[in-house]
Formats: structure tokens, C-alpha cells, sequence
């Protein structure tokens, strides 16, 4: 009890903050109260009182959410520090308002202001926040016990680094021969992508994560209906777990009324996916074919914490096997076709792709082509098929440009790039053609300033 009284007394608002967690203690009749030593970023340590327990969140079901909040000694004129309190058999979906070591951020407390903020105001809009975006999910009862492992490996785990033994202990069953692809979203991309892998026969298994919400839509009922061979249909993260490919096809539909939004948004959308699917299929290679696709394959490998050959874009693939096609059967000009790729930003309307070989009549037969949902398909299972099979054939995908062609920032252009199973094994030397340079400086700079102004 001294030790109690005494971390009370050292409170300057005493009567203030005793009565509100008072308030909180009527509202929420679960919270435990206690006083324990906080440590702060910077090393420091303090006695500060705390509670904890569970809120009530509907997000379909209803669940409870653990939280700890901490009151500072300046309350209430200081807000709370925040943070999630997952169970051992919960994962962190890292997002807006919850960063990977769990720590709680909201407008809420930005904005504190006493005696307008309150502790049972902050609490409501906490439970508001957490019914748009899920902080948490559910892990197997197999990776339950690696719960410390999981947030280490999403806040800290350098390039290159996996912990081996935990997963020679838990994914023994899809190791070796197994070869297991997922597709996280169930749009009309998401789903060419399931039927291009499954008709090239490149995996075992294909899991479909559908991520949407309310009933089935129409597509993934059909592949249900019709019974796709070797595809499951899942909206849990951990019927992803081994996979060798995880393939990205999800867009943000919001609202957005700028450019920027719309990238931002899809950015939100990805702090709650990546985190997950790198975690379940730590060795995996991450296949991007989200837009805009530098962007979000920069996105994938700042949030996965992956090494960069692990973190690929389909990029400019299926104009290059177009163009290369268009060369050797229409032209046939199979000499110049081994040499020709499409490469720099995807997207004719950008201005930016470059060609090594210009030839007005291939590029006037792909004219109004078009990049639609089957042929992107396409082009991501022939990558799909060059990664598991070890294929070590020259896709032009989007890649980590720093170091070439005088790039000196971190962005994902498309480039000539040897595949396997660790992803990029070498990219192709270019050719130092000046113009061809300044084109990719002018794409990664452009690129670069759009990357800068979104929020991580």
C-alpha cells in the first residue's frame, strides 16, 4: 500500500485524476488499477498509475479488445500513453491509429485539452477507431507462442534477417516440395490471378484472401461454386502461412478526392496487410500488382522489413513479353527481341516508359492493348511461374533502383532482372545510353517526391 500511496502523492492533479478514473471505474467495471514503473523512449523510468482491460468493438462479430492505458503525472492535463495488451494467440495489424509495438495513436489525444478530453471520451472514440480498422487478428494456435517474435520481426528485423529456428519448428508441414501462392484480394484482379496461377499449373495451392466485406461477391462465390481445384478461399491471414509467393492485388475504393488520397489510402490499407502476411511466410517473395506499382512495392518493402530481391512489382513485365512477342512473331526480328524491354515507370500515360529497341510498327500493333484485369493475370503468373520454379529467366519487373543509373533514392522502377526463388538473383546491366538514364532519373525523381509525401 506505501508503495501505492506514495506514486499517488507524486501526482500534481491528485483529486482531478482520482476522480475521473473513478468515472472510468463506473463505466467500465472490467478495468484492474494498478501502479507499476513505466519506461519512456528515452531510457527514463516512473511509478505511474495505470489501468487495463477490455473494450467492447463490433467489426461483424464483437470483440474484446484488450488495452492498457498509462496516466501520466500531469493529468488531466496530459494525455494517456496508449497502448494494445494482445493475448498471446493476437497479432498487431499495424495501421492508422496502432504502430508494431502496439502503442495507440488518435486525434483524441493530439488534441487533448482539459477538461474538454476525458478519459471515458477517449475511450469511446478508441472503440469508434477500432470499428473502422481491426487492430488486431487472430494468430493460429501454432504461432501462438511466437507472439513475442512477431512483434519484434514487424518493428525491428533488419534486411535479410528471419529467425530460422522458429519456423523449422512450426512450417515443417508446407516446406520442401510444397509450393503454395497466395493472392491477398478478391477483386477482378485478385481472381485472374487465381485462375491465370491455377491454368499454368505453377502451385500446389492457391489461397485467395478476400478481405472485403458483407456478403460473397460474386467472383469468389463462383470459384466457390465451381470448385476450382487446388483453391481455398479464406479471410483469415493464417491460411497464408508458407507460402512461397504472396501475390498484392488490393486497392483502396475510398472517397479520395486527389491523387495523393488515393495512394495514401491504398498505403493505409497495406499497414494492415503486409505486417500480417510477411509474418505468416517470413521466406516468401512479395509479388505486387497494386497501384500505382513503384509506390506500393516501395510501401510492401518498407512495412514487410523484406530484403529488396524479396520485394518485386510486376512492373513493366507484360509490356515487355508484348513487345518481345510483337518483335519475334509479327516482325520477326528474333535477333532484336532478345534484347528488348520495357522499362522505368508503368503506365504509357506517364511518358515515361522507356524502350531499348523503338520500333514505331511494334508499338503501333499494342496500341490500345491495355493492361485489363486477365492480362495483368497473366503477366503475374508468369512471374509466379519464373519465382517457384526457379526459372532463372529476364522479366522486366520493379525492382530497388538505388545504385543504378545514378539513382541515389530508394524507388522501384522497372528493370531487367534475372528471377528464382529468393526473387531477384542479378539485375541486367544496361546499356549507358545517356537518354535512357536521364529518363530513369527523371521517373525515380518524380517518384521520389511522390513517396515523400505520404505517411508510413
Amino acid at each position: 500500500c506505501s508503495h501505492s500511496c506514495k506514486g499517488e502523492e507524486m501526482y500534481k492533479f491528485r483529486d482531478l485524476t482520482i476522480e475521473e478514473l473513478k468515472n472510468v471505474s463506473k463505466t467500465y467495471p472490467n478495468f484492474t488499477f494498478s501502479m507499476n514503473t513505466y519506461t519512456f523512449k528515452d531510457g527514463s523510468q516512473k511509478d505511474l498509475l495505470n489501468f487495463s482491460g477490455t473494450v467492447p468493438v463490433k467489426y461483424g462479430n464483437s470483440y474484446n479488445i484488450p488495452i492498457r492505458l498509462w496516466i501520466l503525472d500531469s493529468h488531466p492535463f496530459a494525455p494517456p500513453i496508449c497502448f494494445l495488451k494482445p493475448t498471446a494467440n493476437m497479432g498487431i495489424a499495424v495501421g492508422k491509429h496502432v504502430d508494431a509495438q502496439g502503442r495507440i495513436y488518435l486525434p483524441y489525444l493530439q488534441n487533448w485539452s482539459h477538461p474538454k478530453s476525458t478519459l471515458i471520451g477517449l475511450i469511446k472514440e478508441m472503440i469508434a477507431k477500432f470499428e473502422e480498422e481491426l487492430p488486431l487478428y487472430s494468430l493460429s494456435s501454432s504461432d501462438a507462442a511466437r507472439q513475442s517474435e512477431l512483434l519484434s520481426y514487424i518493428a525491428k528485423i533488419t534486411e535479410g534477417e528471419t529467425d530460422m529456428k522458429s519456423r523449422s519448428k512450426t512450417g515443417g508441414r508446407n516446406e520442401g516440395c510444397f509450393n503454395k501462392i497466395t493472392v491477398v484480394g478478391a477483386g477482378d484482379l485478385g481472381i485472374a490471378c487465381v485462375l491465370a496461377i491455377a491454368a499454368k499449373d505453377v502451385a500446389d495451392k492457391v489461397v485467395l484472401l478476400d478481405l472485403s466485406e458483407g456478403a460473397a461477391k460474386g467472383g469468389t462465390m463462383d470459384l466457390e461454386i465451381f470448385a476450382v481445384p487446388n483453391v481455398e478461399i479464406s479471410k483469415d491471414f493464417s491460411a497464408s502461412a508458407d507460402s512461397k509467393v504472396v501475390v498484392l492485388t488490393v486497392n483502396s475504393l475510398g472517397n479520395a478526392q486527389t491523387y495523393l488520397d488515393v495512394i495514401q489510402s491504398n498505403v493505409d490499407l497495406f499497414r494492415g496487410i503486409i505486417p500480417a502476411v510477411s509474418h505468416y511466410s517470413q521466406n516468401a517473395v512479395l509479388l505486387v500488382a497494386s497501384h500505382p506499382v513503384e509506390v506500393m512495392t516501395f510501401v510492401s518493402w518498407k512495412l514487410s522489413s523484406f530484403p529488396k530481391t524479396r520485394v518485386i512489382g510486376v512492373g513493366a513485365n507484360l509490356d515487355s513479353e508484348r513487345f518481345q512477342y510483337v518483335l519475334t512473331n509479327i516482325m520477326k526480328a528474333e535477333v532484336l527481341a532478345k534484347d528488348a524491354w520495357v522499362i522505368g515507370e508503368q503506365g504509357e500515360d506517364k511518358g515515361k516508359v522507356m524502350l531499348f529497341m523503338t520500333m514505331s510498327i511494334a508499338m503501333e500493333i499494342l496500341k490500345g492493348k491495355g493492361q485489363r484485369s486477365w492480362s495483368v493475370g497473366l503477366s503475374v503468373a508468369d512471374l509466379a511461374d519464373s519465382i517457384v520454379k526457379d526459372k532463372r529467366k529476364v522479366h522486366s519487373v520493379s525492382t530497388l533502383a538505388k545504385g543504378c543509373c545514378n539513382i541515389n533514392s530508394e524507388v522501384f522502377l522497372s528493370l531487367p532482372c534475372i528471377l528464382g526463388t529468393s526473387g531477384v538473383i542479378e539485375m541486367v546491366s544496361l546499356e549507358e545510353d545517356p537518354l535512357v538514364q536521364e529518363k530513369l532519373q527523371s521517373s525515380a525523381s518524380s517518384i521520389h517526391d511522390l513517396q515523400q509525401q505520404l505517411k508510413l
